[in-house]
């Protein structure tokens, strides 16, 4: 099914902001187990409303080793954000290393007209950039 508003949306009208926290009652250095909670405000700037469909993660430690991590939604939902709106959640992530970090994207849909499935409209894609993971004090 061809979507003219999706033609017309720009993914850039989608922000993603980060705010990250090193759990220590979660972690155990001593055995390489750092855990991280990471806040994400989804914000809509457009003026159509947007699902997130799914996801994907690449999560890198100070060792250059790569998780990779799909799914559908996040924590558990496929949210709709109406124009002007946004989306908040938050959800971890565990390393070997006191550092690392995450990058990835969201694929995404305008949800208009809302009668037709997501799955039958054009997804584009929101590049995540890349965030840190790191204990307190462990950058300089």
């Amino acid at each position: 099914m061809d979507n003219i508003d999706a033609k017309r949306f720009n993914p850039e009208l989608v922000g993603i902001n980060v705010v990250t926290t090193y759990l220590p009652g979660h972690s155990n250095p001593t055995d390489s187990q750092y855990t991280f909670a990471y806040t994400i405000t989804i914000t809509n700037a457009g003026d159509l409303p947007v699902q997130l469909l799914s996801r994907r993660w690449l999560i890198t430690d100070a060792n250059d080793e790569v998780q990779e991590v799909r799914g559908e939604g996040v924590v558990g939902e496929q949210p709709v954000i109406a124009p002007g709106s946004h989306f908040r959640y938050t959800s971890g992530a565990t390393l070997t290393t006191p550092v690392g970090y995450m990058e990835g994207s969201y694929s995404m849909v305008v949800r208009e007209p809302m009668e037709v499935e997501p799955e039958k409209l054009p997804t584009f894609e929101v590049p995540i950039p890349a965030f840190s993971l790191h204990m307190p004090r462990a950058l300089h």
